[in-house]
């Protein structure tokens, strides 16, 4: 089996802008690579049979990918298909999302089925709005319900991202996320630092676990906050010791790794 990287995301920041006619909310962010991934392994399969083995069940999102772009180019290969989860699941670092773009753009040349990334981004978004960021490959603005993706160059950096052991439901933050709070920032440029996550407050409410670490890197950091929907929080540093050493301070019980930020996937190469 040959293994592939699913690296991570941040949002920088993450406004709600307002609840769209069917449902979704409009959305502004910044989407930042990381270092930090899942790993996939894939080794393919002539008798055409897609296979997952893993924690996870039949409704998982790389199976979903396999099998989607399976039906959309009528391959006759198959394969078997293996995760080994570094991401937290529920933690807001695209870990799913991030698996089933690996999954199609492995697929796609393992397969040798040379789809262009356009077609791609369109098989990406029936999984779900974070998988086509993952295929677009670059560190974004992202607007609409994420979909609308705008390359963008951000600094070197590296991050703190401190990992409370709840799962997040995203459906039912947004829920309760208040909505035209925040205005449309004009970007680029981007400076860290800039805007907010405007779904902190929900999810700090209904998870004391993650206010409290929240609050924690807080007061080491002014910029702190929580990426996506939760349940993960981090802070950005000039260096790798600097983020190290916050990392040493953390007390006993709190979970998190450092990770340098990425200017693109590492697989963006394997789609024209």
């Amino acid at each position: 089996m040959t293994d592939f990287p699913a690296p991570g995301k941040l949002n920088l920041f993450l406004h709600v802008l307002g609840r769209r006619a069917d449902g979704y909310h409009e959305l502004q962010t910044v989407f930042r690579l990381i270092d930090r991934a899942d790993r996939i392994r894939i080794a393919p399969r002539e008798d055409g049979e897609v296979r997952f083995s893993g924690m996870f069940g039949d409704d998982n999102l790389c199976l979903r990918a396999a099998r989607l772009l399976k039906q959309s180019t009528a391959s006759k290969l198959g394969a078997d298909i293996a995760l080994e989860k570094r991401l937290p699941v529920g933690g807001g670092l695209g870990g799913g999302s991030s698996d089933a773009a690996t999954v199609l753009l492995a697929l796609n040349r393992v397969w040798k089925l040379s789809l262009p990334r356009a077609r791609l981004l369109e098989l990406g978004a029936k999984l779900g709005a974070d998988v086509p960021f993952f295929l677009f490959g670059h560190n974004a603005l992202g607007e609409g319900i994420g979909e609308r993706l705008a390359a963008l160059e951000l600094p070197a950096a590296w991050y703190l991202v401190i990992t409370p052991q709840v799962a997040v439901s995203t459906k039912e933050i947004f829920s309760a996320a208040l909505t035209g709070e925040s205005k449309r920032l004009k970007i680029p440029p981007f400076f860290p630092g800039r805007g907010r996550n405007d779904l902190e407050a929900a999810v700090t409410a209904r998870y004391p676990e993650v206010a409290a670490q929240l609050a924690w890197l807080r007061e080491r950091s002014a910029q702190a906050r929580m990426t996506g929907s939760g349940a993960c929080v981090f802070a950005e540093f000039a260096n790798e010791a600097e983020a190290r050493a916050i990392q040493s301070q953390m007390p006993r019980g709190m979970d998190g790794f450092v990770a340098q930020g990425l200017d693109r996937h590492p697989l963006y190469d394997w789609a024209e």
